[in-house]
């Protein structure tokens, strides 16, 4: 029987800022404590309702989860990374969603031993994720946090490695890190905030007294900071982190002294964003104090908080971005990015350095799991579009390149079957946007007859580099082209293409997103009446922009906890995330960023008009974006939009903004949104 697609009840609610009246009809979903059952009746029914809808096509869903399933090697293990006295390891098996984590006294992994079964930790729970598990100083502790309902609030537990048992300590309502002080019984956690969900506070805790005990170290008074905690490469300094979007702020505790006081390094100034790590005598600092882009500079001590004694040891350059610096005792190693690609540039101290680059035309790589200083290698994870996740160990002295473990990809993949290109698409401004892609090529001729699907994100200077993903193949072997558009508001381009992507020039991410739409139907990529397009959170804002700025490119829309109400969301600082957000979309208590959020926001240019098909996912217990943004948004798509295309909106009421937990569960999603592709190219029949 088919079902009726929901229709929520309007109860108008004027909200008036600088004298601009909203009539919000659907306001009253909002339910902070989750429980209305108003707010619970109409999401299960928009879940029928999908339902109902996916219902003739569960058996290309069904197919869908297998194929990529059945890539996915059952049994697995990290390559494992010496910390101390130890060799570090993860192992997956079977069907067990979660991992296993090990050590061992050799390399070969002979004596290993079970520290923690993550399948055990998360039996009876619908959701669990585990956010950090550190072992102490002297290798007989182990603390771990986890998190059991997706809001992001973790709970911080301590192993006794000797005896397996777990102490009783138990520490609540935090951001999940645990950082030791040298003294193996002290830590340091961040505690979070109840109502807005941000770390505020940092404590510490003396293993065997109560958290009631615990002493408040340092408290965050501006709330657009993040925060978090750290300890130096030599392990001699416990560090507090502070992060808004565009200042930077670092205090620095002796990890000998632990009932000592945090310090400030380096006086906070507005707009100035730096990264700082210490080896020795030295600290290293990437700074963007007079360089956009980030120059490398070095201090003592003694000259720390005088930025005008560092030494500059790399200098600014207009076109490479400084993305991070890994410090080991003879070398230290720099990711740079130029015309949108990484690369690692390897200093010794005495001012020698070179390029360890990676051949395909567009990659991803990163500095992987690198605990010892003193080692002669550096540990990198590779991938392409066309080459699965690869580890490296690379000589710091020779940078020659030995291939640690390639991922293993079951089925009938071969590398050769696909090709990657990257492209560069001039936007209606004349800026030419980076556009990295992959297709089969037995089923790929330029001819304009190919579905596309094309994914974006562009904000808070993210950048989503071109890795590769088994998952996809399912599309591609269907003969779709998958896209990403290297959009504005990313760092693809350096810092400059992130701030033309925000705030008063947050248009431009949408314009560039939709240009490159058009341009790769133009040449031949995908046919006009083919097209799909995918994004989340900030990526799911993007796909709500579209969805009212140029909704006839579009045949499906994926938009997965999106952010869609901006105006109303940034007027109310209650809401997690939004006061330390200001510096990314505006401050609309100030009219003029009102009005240049209120020209985008996908909620409130909702319009009388066609519309594409879309499916819409979130979790009801999200802390990042709130299920009612995409609730409220769907429900006044229903009411205003003139088309008959499928509008579907299903809600998970146990996970949060990462989604399902364990690594076949998410699986799921994912093929429902191919599915929903699949079955509009195949007439829904």
């Amino acid at each position: 029987m088919e079902k009726t697609q929901p229709l929520a009840k309007k109860q108008p609610k004027s909200l008036l800022h600088h004298n601009h009246e909203r009539i919000d009809n659907y306001y009253w979903m909002r339910d902070d404590e989750r429980k209305n059952a108003d707010v619970l009746a109409h999401l299960k029914a928009e879940n029928d309702y999908c339902e109902a809808q996916m219902a003739p096509h569960q058996a290309l869903q069904t197919q869908l989860f297998e194929e990529m399933k059945g890539r996915i090697v059952k049994d697995d293990s990290s390559v494992p990374a010496k910390d101390g006295n130890y060799w570090y390891v993860s192992e997956v098996s079977g069907d067990e969603e979660y991992a296993k984590y090990y050590r061992a006294s050799q390399e070969d992994l002979s004596d290993k031993k079970l520290l923690l079964d993550i399948n055990h930790l998360a039996a009876g729970n619908e959701f669990y994720d585990i956010g950090d598990i550190t072992v102490s100083p002297d290798e007989q502790l182990l603390a771990y946090s986890e998190d059991t309902d997706g809001r992001r609030i973790y709970t911080i537990k301590f192993l006794d490695l000797n005896t397996n048992t777990l102490l009783q300590d138990v520490l609540h309502n935090t951001e999940g890190q645990v950082i030791w002080a040298n003294d193996n019984k002290t830590v340091f956690y961040v505690k979070k905030d109840e109502q807005t969900l941000l770390g505020f506070q940092v404590y510490r805790h003396v293993l065997g007294t109560p958290q009631s005990d615990d002493i408040l170290v340092f408290e965050e008074q501006d709330r657009q900071f993040y925060m978090g905690l750290g300890k130096s490469r030599d392990e001699s300094a416990i560090y507090i982190y502070l992060a808004a979007t565009e200042t930077s702020d670092q205090l620095i505790l002796d990890a000998n002294d632990p009932c000592g006081e945090f310090s400030t390094l380096i006086p906070r100034e507005i707009g100035h964003e730096y990264g700082l790590e210490k080896m020795g005598e030295f600290f290293y600092i990437l700074s963007n104090k007079n360089a956009k882009n980030f120059r490398l500079m070095r201090a003592t001590a003694a000259t720390v908080g005088d930025v005008e004694q560092w030494e500059e040891l790399v200098a600014h350059r207009d076109h490479i971005l400084l993305e991070g610096l890994e410090l080991f005792n003879s070398h230290f190693v720099l990711t740079e990015r130029e015309q949108g690609q990484i690369r690692f540039v390897v200093h010794d101290y005495q001012g020698q350095s070179y390029h360890l680059g990676f051949d395909d035309a567009c990659y991803f790589a990163t500095v992987g799991n690198n605990p010892e200083p003193s080692s002669s290698n550096i540990r990198i994870h590779y991938s392409s579009m066309t080459t699965p996740s690869s580890v490296y160990d690379c000589d710091l002295t020779t940078g020659k390149k030995t291939l640690k473990k390639q991922q293993q990809v079951l089925g009938d993949f071969k590398p050769e079957y696909y090709h990657s290109e990257r492209l560069h698409i001039t936007a209606r401004d004349g800026v030419k946007v980076p556009v990295s892609l992959v297709y089969r090529k037995d089923k790929f001729n330029q001819d304009g007859s190919n579905p596309l699907l094309q994914y974006g994100y562009g904000s808070y200077g993210i950048t989503i580099d071109p890795n590769f993903s088994s998952q996809i193949l399912s599309l591609l072997d269907r003969g779709f082209v998958y896209a990403i558009a290297h959009i504005r508001g990313s760092e693809m381009l350096g810092r400059e293409w992130y701030e033309q992507g925000k705030k008063a020039h947050k248009q431009n991410t949408f314009n560039d997103f939709i240009d490159v739409t058009k341009a790769l139907v133009e040449q031949g990529y995908g046919h006009k009446d083919k097209v799909f397009a995918s994004g989340g959170s900030a990526g799911g804002l993007l796909m709500g922009a579209i969805a009212n700025q140029a909704p006839e490119l579009y045949l499906g829309l994926g938009c997965h906890v999106p952010f869609l109400d901006v105006l109303t969301t940034m007027l109310d600082e209650s809401i997690p995330l939004t006061t330390n957000e200001y510096d990314e979309w505006g401050n609309p208590n100030n009219e003029a960023d009102y009005q240049n959020i209120l020209a985008y926001s996908p909620y409130d240019n909702i319009e009388a008009k066609a519309y594409p098909n879309i499916l819409v996912t979130t979790g009801l217990h999200d802390s990042q974006v709130q299920y009612w943004e995409p609730m409220k948004w769907v429900a006044k798509l229903r009411e205003y939009k003139t088309d008959d295309n499928v509008l579907v909106f299903k809600t998970d009421l146990e996970a949060g903004h990462g989604g399902a937990s364990g690594r076949f569960k998410s699986l799921h999603e994912r093929a429902l949104e191919m599915a929903f592709f699949i079955s509009l190219l195949n007439g829904r029949s």
